[in-house]
């Protein structure tokens, strides 16, 4: 994501090989490398946040400058229980930037999906990832404004290919956090003068929720910056704090769900205004990087208490509670070998459960209550570039039959127990 410019000193959730090769090659020593208002900043603040898309200096350039940059992946994954395989450009994203002076500059992001969009039962996916102007206040603080990524969570921000463990982002923040989220709005984000503490605040448009889905928690109300509704309005917040190599986070999200007027909002029963109907979303991380190993653990939460009349609304059968929750541990086979190559091997475990409460007119679906265990390798022949492979084991409840509606005349049994074998390539420039 555009981190250089879009977080100030926060680095620990890349991976400890590549953040060393990152940072003697893209710090921003006149930003960076010095001390700032009071304290001397830690190793992990001096190096500079960036993925490789956002090489505009944020801030320090004199004259207009435009930077053109990019990342991508492309993933094969065969299923083990029902013995078929996929293989899928995920991603293709255009990053282009521009300096306007030392206090304006302007990000993009341009992302294709899937490989293509055709007409007519297209898979696939064009869209702006993030467009937005970033207005430097001082060289602590800034503002942002248009389409932008909240802080939330630890790949939502960082989720370039060669910023995260496995084939796959992980599905704690795939499934409960929707990375990448992204919305319409404002934020100010900063640092303190006087401790290694971040901070940000956002005001961004809000979920509509006569667009959610059973099964996909709250990522299809997601505008994505299209059309988003003007009805509702969410804030969200983060804090993060630096402690020798540990990095530590909290963040949040408050917003209406009400996607529609007061007037067709009252015949549908639900609560409108700016946050009417609302949902919480509440997250801790910490990350650890050290010498060749790292380690990465986050928890969430998400309440939505008024889902009884979502669901007399809409017939959606959504969730009243969500939650999930990840652990993964790293360790760089190649460290201290002396090259610049690494061989990262990882393990990590997620539990999640896409509906831990349901309302009382919703129907339970043990299958969204999952387990997911996978090890793997990453091997990156120079920094901005991996090649990844990994076994995830997965274990969900059982399926419900009464969630069954109208099923083909042939079907395969569920499988509560499967594996996953996947190969993928990443790349960043």
């Amino acid at each position: 994501m555009i981190k250089k410019i879009f977080l100030i000193g926060i680095v620990c959730s890349l991976f400890y090989s590549v953040r060393a090769q990152t940072d003697s090659t893209r710090t921003d020593s006149s930003s960076l490398n010095k001390k700032s208002q009071g304290y001397i900043l830690t190793p992990a603040q001096k190096m500079i946040a960036s993925s490789g898309e956002d090489l505009l200096t944020g801030g320090n350039a004199k004259t207009a400058q435009t930077v053109i940059s990019g990342y991508g992946e492309a993933t094969y994954q065969h299923d083990f229980k029902y013995k078929n395989s996929t293989i899928n450009l995920a991603r293709a994203v255009l990053f282009v930037g521009h300096q306007f002076n030392s206090k304006i500059a302007f990000f993009s992001e341009l992302e294709v999906e899937n490989d293509k969009v055709e007409g007519g039962g297209s898979k696939g996916e064009v869209g702006m990832e993030q467009a937005f102007l970033k207005f430097t206040l001082n060289p602590r603080q800034y503002l942002v404004a248009g389409l932008f990524v909240p802080r939330i969570g630890i790949t939502n921000e960082n989720h370039l290919p060669v910023n995260f463990y496995g084939t796959e982002r992980p599905l704690v923040e795939q499934l409960i956090i929707p990375t990448t989220w992204r919305e319409i709005g404002v934020g100010f984000y900063g640092q303190t003068a006087t401790l290694p503490l971040s901070y940000s605040i956002a005001l961004v448009s809000g979920l509509n929720s006569g667009n959610f889905t059973h099964g996909t928690g709250f990522a299809d109300g997601q505008s994505d910056g299209q059309l988003a509704t003007g009805d509702n309005l969410a804030l969200t917040a983060s804090l993060r704090y630096y402690l020798g190599d540990f990095q530590f986070q909290v963040s949040g999200y408050a917003g209406g769900t009400t996607g529609v007027g007061a007037y067709q909002a009252d015949s549908l029963g639900l609560k409108s205004g700016t946050f009417g109907t609302p949902m919480y979303l509440g997250e801790a991380d910490l990350q650890y990087n050290n010498s060749g190993f790292s380690f990465k653990a986050l928890g969430t939460y998400v309440s939505y208490p008024d889902a009884a009349n979502v669901n007399s609304a809409y017939a959606s059968n959504i969730f009243q509670a969500m939650y999930g929750a990840y652990g993964e541990v790293g360790y760089d086979l190649l460290h201290n070998m002396g090259t610049k190559k690494q061989l990262v091997a990882f393990g990590r475990y997620e539990r999640l459960n896409m509906n831990s409460k349901i309302p009382q007119n919703g129907i339970t679906d043990p299958t969204l209550n999952q387990h997911h265990i996978l090890f793997g390798l990453n091997y990156f022949p120079i920094p901005n570039v991996v090649i990844k492979a990994d076994v995830r084991f997965t274990h969900t409840g059982p399926q419900n039959p009464g969630l069954i509606i109208n099923p083909p005349s042939v079907v395969q049994p569920y499988q509560q127990n499967n594996q996953f074998l996947n190969i993928g390539l990443g790349y960043a420039f």
